[in-house]
């Protein structure tokens, strides 16, 4: 078994723990971006590099109990809809029927994703179990 197998037979819920935190940093890093006025504010400018540091850090973390294409996709929706509420709040930017139904679909996407990796890896553990439990021929 490979060091990613093992990871995700451990503790399937730990890589949705880092993805959650990595996707935090995430948006601190797309909100703090905007502060930096083109990297020329040096306090902003800092933090924009440690949060991107720290998000692309956790997600790696994250992967090695995640399939990269569902932790990608989720991570970016988490993301991308954390920096359309908060820069709604921070930065006055307007909030639009448009806007809330695409966090509905990509809200759902992300839902429907992480389902379906929750089920694949029952599925591989009762397979794993039944060998298990099998008399050797």
């Amino acid at each position: 078994m490979s060091t990613t197998q093992a990871d995700r037979a451990q503790n399937p819920n730990i890589g949705w723990a880092w993805l959650l935190i990595s996707s935090l940093f995430e948006i601190t890093f797309a909100l703090s971006a905007e502060a930096t006025h083109g990297f020329t504010r040096l306090g902003p400018s800092l933090i924009t590099t440690a949060a991107v540091s720290c998000s692309i850090f956790m997600l790696s973390k994250a992967l090695k109990s995640i399939d990269v294409g569902v932790g990608y996709t989720v991570w970016s929706g988490i993301g991308g809809v954390g920096t359309v509420v908060f820069s709604t709040l921070i930065y006055d930017e307007p909030l639009t029927v448009w806007k809330v139904l695409a966090f509905v679909l990509i809200i759902g996407g992300a839902t429907t994703l992480q389902i379906s990796d929750r089920l694949e890896a029952k599925k591989k553990a009762a397979e794993r179990d039944s060998r298990s439990h099998q008399p050797v021929a």
